[in-house]
């Protein structure tokens, strides 16, 4: 059954087959109704966004691969640090519509945040506490695919983006700290700034790019947030996608207690002379 010409428009439209045009004579030839027209519509749609994007190649090897037995809830630590992310996003945006990153009004805004807007301590309180709950969450992930010897051959480099992500995770915990720039903020960023800068080679470096002048201030308190806003996120996106990569394409190990077993069939018949 075709569809009208004003249902869709035209390029979503799937081409016509040879000698025959696109339009809208056939649209009642089945006798369909305006729901089944309808529904049509969208399943059109879906095919035109997975013919150009492949997507449900990809959906079908993350909802349908197989999962070894065994499988218990320790591996459901990768989900739960994955969600934690998420909802700090979302509380985060919602923060940052009221957060204004100056020294002289950053604590202000935070204020107002807090006292005035509604909802607004909910979301600041889940954002906040939300914050030790995905680095818990990732420490975890990362001792249980320890434990378990999931970061062997051939998931090595899935085992170092875990690693990175897991620093970028307490980079995100570090520059959001000073977001409110009250005094426990203010005087905890020095002395973390001060460790910073007695790493070796790259340590000094490290804390006068952070810094970003001879003191902690204004300059710094736009560096911090452009960071932890706009760098790390991003970063985090992007590996992230590249772990779930690897997940689907590599599988998840079975833990070790598990016995592997082979079926009879796969066991080579060899004679011995």
């Amino acid at each position: 059954m075709k569809l009208p010409e004003g249902l869709i428009p035209a390029p979503l439209r799937r081409p016509p087959p040879p000698g025959q045009s696109n339009g809208a004579n056939g649209a009642g030839k089945n006798g369909g109704g305006a729901t089944e027209v309808a529904k049509e519509a969208g399943t059109d749609v879906v095919g035109w966004l997975d013919e150009r994007t492949g997507g449900s190649s990809f959906l079908t090897a993350l909802l349908y691969r197989k999962v070894p037995k065994g499988t218990n809830w320790f591996y459901t630590l990768g989900s739960a640090t994955l969600f934690a992310f998420v909802f700090q996003a979302l509380t985060g945006v919602f923060l940052a519509m009221y957060y204004t990153p100056s020294p002289t009004e950053a604590y202000g805004s935070i204020t107002h945040l807090t006292n005035d807007v509604w909802l607004g301590e909910f979301v600041r309180g889940m954002h906040k506490w939300g914050a030790s709950v995905m680095i818990i969450c990732i420490f975890l992930h990362m001792g249980r695919v320890f434990f378990f010897g999931a970061y062997k051959y051939p998931r090595e480099l899935n085992w170092v983006i875990g690693v990175v992500l897991l620093i970028l995770t307490l980079v995100m915990g570090l520059t959001g700290y000073l977001l409110p720039f009250d005094q426990r903020s203010y005087w905890a960023t020095i002395v973390a700034n001060n460790i910073t800068g007695t790493g070796p080679i790259v340590g000094p470096y490290l804390a006068d790019f952070l810094r970003a002048g001879p003191e902690i201030g204004a300059t710094t308190l736009s560096r911090f947030y452009a960071i932890h806003m706009l760098l790390v996120p991003g970063l985090i996106i992007a590996l992230i996608g590249a772990h779930l990569y690897l997940v689907v394409k590599l599988g998840t190990t079975a833990p070790p207690w598990q016995k592997v077993t082979r079926p009879k069939s796969a066991v080579r018949k060899e004679e011995v002379g």
